[in-house]
């Protein structure tokens, strides 16, 4: 290689650097809600109910629902959350860590589908309540993409990043996990509670730092 390829390989270099660092990334802010196992849904609504469309989520094939549930714990209940669709294997509860004070229940902060040790919770629905033995959590803050979004960032699936935020109450969030698969829309995903306190809506951006 020439001495002036190697100068214009090193500014490409530098020019992609920029352009990771001023790219920013669409966020997306969660209340607490719910997902289903068939069997639950069953139970909850009446045996082969299927859940209705509301509207499409960011992330494909995934949607909000029209049904709601009420959620008991040891202290109090809280009405009204929401159900995501599609069904999984497994129920899911994710609720704020505020919300800990009227269920009188501290759960675990994790990554969705990590559910292995965590509290159980009462739900209650239109025909029928279900207590499930785990599954209640407060979503772990992370970021979904690509894995072409990754290659560009520089970052794998599973790796623990920081994001800045920009803005008057701005600031930075540590241990956030990459989720990074073949079928991921890149979006940064935290929950009310975390947008509330830097300032975020649904119009805001964040950058990664490493």
């Amino acid at each position: 290689m020439g001495k002036y390829e190697a100068i214009m390989e090193l500014f490409l270099e530098f020019i992609s650097s920029q352009k990771k660092d001023a790219y920013e990334i669409p966020v997306g802010v969660s209340n607490r809600h719910i997902h289903l196992s068939q069997e639950d849904l069953d139970t909850l609504f009446g045996s082969g109910y299927s859940l209705t469309k509301l509207k499409e989520l960011s992330q494909t094939g995934q949607y909000a629902c029209k049904e709601t549930v009420t959620i008991c714990g040891s202290k109090g209940a809280i009405e009204k959350v929401r159900i995501l669709g599609p069904v999984r294997s497994k129920t899911q509860v994710e609720v704020l860590a505020g919300d800990s004070f009227k269920l009188g229940l501290f759960p675990q902060t994790r990554m969705s589908g990590d559910l292995q040790g965590t509290h159980g919770i009462t739900l209650i629905g239109p025909k029928g309540s279900v207590m499930i033995n785990e599954g209640l959590i407060v979503a772990q803050r992370h970021i979904h993409m690509n894995t072409k979004d990754a290659e560009f960032f520089g970052v794998c699936d599973g790796q623990i990043v920081s994001i800045e935020v920009k803005g008057l109450r701005g600031g930075v969030y540590n241990n956030v996990i990459i989720r990074a698969d073949d079928n991921s829309t890149l979006e940064c995903h935290i929950d009310i509670e975390e947008a509330n306190a830097m300032g975020i809506d649904g119009k805001s951006k964040i950058k990664i730092i490493k």
